[in-house]
This record gives structure tokens, sequence and C-alpha cells, in this order.
């Protein structure tokens, strides 16, 4: 009988992990005692939190010190970056993005682009395709782009890019490159180094379980050092506690990123779920993704569903994504999954299923059958 864990199917959304309402629970009635106590020690527990969380994310990604803080969101983060850029690097030039990057990210750079002063270049999937392929980026990527932000894995098909490839076009291209790795980060191993790129944006939710507004920015330290943040204020200095109004300087790393008084319940509510990662077996929850998604393919092709994304393990991320007949279809579909006890979703007639930690072998071939019978009446 499937239980609400082991038929999730949602980590491409919201990541669980065994324990998780426990871990949290425990962190935020902490949270609650130190800030409710009639003492001066709430700074520096909150502050701290901070930084554990910051220095959870840095080994994951293998960012050095002084190279990434905290935003609220991908699309924050992206904003922080592109406009504390030197002035004029961008204007009369292109910004390159896929059109399967995660919309908000495209909503912004439109905005953007009338403020800025680039023209925004959004490569599209060839006719019949459902990702943008690597190729077709390289294609349209001359030396007249100042900046790419590359989607390491879609949103919407799961397609994984090469990164190497690109990475490496883009420096002889003389570009500005970011990439968001909110889609795997946590599942598949990744390094702001290997390749090298300016800045990464992630959030903390989908396979690293964490909380909603707790948002990673990693800019390279040579570049740090460029970035004038318009959105500055008391924490964006090397001493915060600098009250003097005409003696302001950017902190010399990534800090003079911060501004005000920064949000850091978000951060601390997802360090729980950033300690259990960094000591789980990643090794171990990548195979268990990939045995349950090769058991999803092969059952869906039995169904004659079409697979949207990537075959070859190498080309995609944890998430499996199929075409169904209509969104009407999809939306019966979804139904009768939940009611089975299944957690997974649509976007109009697209079938999203991420299987991981807490997914089970015997909830899979289950859901299969669900779907199966689902399809048959409809």
């Amino acid at each position: 009988m499937t239980t609400s864990e082991d038929g999730y199917f949602l980590y491409h959304s919201i990541g669980q992990y065994p324990g998780k309402e426990q871990d949290l629970t425990s962190a935020m009635a902490e949270l609650a005692s130190v800030w409710g106590a009639s003492n001066d020690k709430q700074w520096p527990y909150l502050l701290g939190k901070r930084a554990e969380f910051i220095d959870h994310w840095r080994a994951l990604i293998g960012a050095p010190a002084g190279s990434a803080t905290t935003c609220e969101n991908v699309t924050q983060g992206v904003h922080m970056l592109m406009t504390a850029l030197p002035d004029g690097l961008l204007r009369g030039r292109k910004v390159l993005v896929a059109a399967d990057c995660f919309p908000s990210n495209h909503f912004l750079l439109t905005r953007l682009q009338e403020r800025l002063g680039f023209e925004l270049q959004t490569v599209r999937p060839r006719q019949g395709a459902s990702w943008v392929a690597d190729e077709d980026m390289i294609a349209e990527w001359d030396n007249n782009v100042a900046l790419a932000l590359i989607t390491w894995v879609s949103s919407t098909t799961s397609h994984r890019t090469d990164l190497d490839s690109l990475v490496a076009h883009g420096r002889r291209m003389g570009s500005l490159i970011g990439v968001d790795v909110t889609q795997a980060a946590g599942l598949l191993p990744y390094s702001v180094n290997a390749p090298e790129v300016d800045f990464a944006v992630s959030t903390s939710l989908k396979w690293m379980c964490g909380t909603p507004g707790a948002g990673i920015l990693h800019v390279r330290p040579e570049l740090v050092s460029e970035c004038r943040p318009e959105l500055r204020g008391w924490f964006s200095q090397d001493n915060p506690f600098n009250w003097d109004i005409n003696a302001f300087e950017y902190a010399p790393d990534i800090r003079r990123f911060d501004n005000g008084t920064p949000s850091i319940m978000p951060a601390a509510a997802s360090v729980p779920a950033l300690k259990w990662h960094a000591g789980a077996d990643r090794d171990a929850i990548f195979r268990h993704n990939r045995k349950l998604c090769d058991i999803l393919i092969a059952g869906a092709d039995d169904l004659g569903l079409k697979l949207l994304t990537p075959r070859p393990e190498g080309e995609r991320g944890g998430s499996l994504m199929f075409e169904l007949a209509s969104r009407e279809v999809a939306a019966r579909v979804l139904d009768a999954l939940r009611t089975a006890g299944f957690s997974a979703d649509t976007r109009s007639a697209t079938l999203r299923l991420s299987p991981g930690i807490q997914t089970t072998e015997d909830a899979t071939r289950e859901l299969l059958d669900v779907l199966g019978k689902s399809l048959a009446g409809s």
C-alpha cells in the first residue's frame, strides 16, 4: 500500500528526506527560544545560522570563501548580479538564454533589457524538439554575447546541458557565464570551478530538501571586485557597524552583495536539510533515482507514452516528463494518482515525475499500474 512518503514523486518541486518534519520542528523551536529570550544573544545565533547555511552551500558547489551569499530566490540572485555589473558592460550587446529556462528568469531578463540596454537573444528548440539543443545555443552564441545564463537542467524536460562544451565556447567568445543549477543541485555533482563560471544561482528547494526563500548566489572572486551592487546597505560594508553616512565603502568580497538586515529565517530553516544532505550517501541517492527512472521509462514505453526527457542518462537530471493526450487527460491522471496516495504534478498536458530518497521501487511499479488504468479509462 502506497504511503505519502514512498509514493512521493515531487522532488522537482519540494524535496523530502526521512525525519525532515522533526528536524525542521526542532530547528524552528530552537530559533523561537533564542529569539524570544530577553537577552542579547539573538543576533550572534541567527548570523551564525546564516553563515552555516552559506558554508554548506559552498562545500556543495566548491565555492571559495568570500564568494557566496544568500538571496531570496534565483530570480533575485540573477537581478543582483546583472545590475551590479560595470556600467556599459551589457549595453548594446546581447544576453543569451534558452527558451526552456525557468520562466521567471526570462520574465526578469525581458524587463532588464529595456533598462540595461542589451538585446535579449532567446534560443528556441528546433522544430519538433522538446528542449533547446546545446549545438543550437552555440550556433547563436557569438562574440557580441556579453552574458549567457545557462540552465543546467530544464524544469520542463529535465534536459541536462553539456556545461563543459557550452562554457568552453563562451570563453572563446569572451562572454560572462552564469548557470542556474536549481533543478539538479543535491542530486548531480556540481562545482563552480569545473568548468569555471562567473556566477551560479540556486534555491534550497527540490533535491536539496530545504525551504522557500533560501537562495544562494556565487560570484567568481575576480568578478566580485568589479561589481557595484545598486541595492546596498549597512551589510554591504566590510564593517556593518560603520555609521558614518559619508564613508560608505563596499566590502572586498561577496558581502558587497548584501544590503540591509539579511533575511535569515529561510536560511536557518534550511540548515537541517543541508546538514542531512552533507551527511547522506549521495552516490546511493543518485543510483536509487536512476533505478526508479529506468523502471518508469520502461513502464511508460509499455503504455505508449511519449517521453519528453532525454533517454541517455548523462543527458538528463533526476526528473522525467511524459506527454499525455491533453490537458484534460492530464488532470484526470493526476487526480487518480492523488487518490491512490501519490504526489506528482502536471504542466498542461505534461506529467512530471521525480523519484527521490523516500520513493520506493514498489510504489514506482504501483504508480505505473494506476497510470495505466487511468489512461485506459480516459
